[in-house]
């Protein structure tokens, strides 16, 4: 089972790597430096991430960045991957006009 991550350990200061411009969600345009940048400014669960970053809640949903993510955050953490509580899946919203909801048909019975 997933263990809550403890707060009070220090993971040491944010060092840049030479990849860090490497894009890791390619949807919302974020780098590996970003993702790292995050967890050592105390973002270390992967919705805390996905809220702050947006990764995985592009197009592809998360299905093309989701395992490098987790990947990533659970390096700079010092962890398993295993260790990581998913982020919740939730489907995709879109904006519908009001009229789409308040268009009803009439049967000819009640007119």
């Amino acid at each position: 089972m997933n263990q809550i991550v403890d707060r009070s350990r220090d993971i040491g200061e944010f060092v840049p790597q030479p990849d860090d411009d490497m894009l890791v969600c390619r949807c919302e345009e974020v780098t590996k430096g970003e993702i790292r940048k995050a967890v050592h400014d105390g973002m270390w669960t992967i919705t805390e991430i996905r809220r702050y970053l947006r990764t995985g809640m592009g197009l592809c949903q998360g299905q093309t960045c989701a395992r490098l993510v987790k990947g990533i955050v659970a390096r700079e953490l010092g962890i398993s991957p295993a260790q990581l509580e998913p982020a919740t899946a939730r489907s995709p919203m879109r904006p519908i006009e009001m009229k789409v909801l308040g268009k009803e048909e009439v049967s000819d019975t009640w007119q």
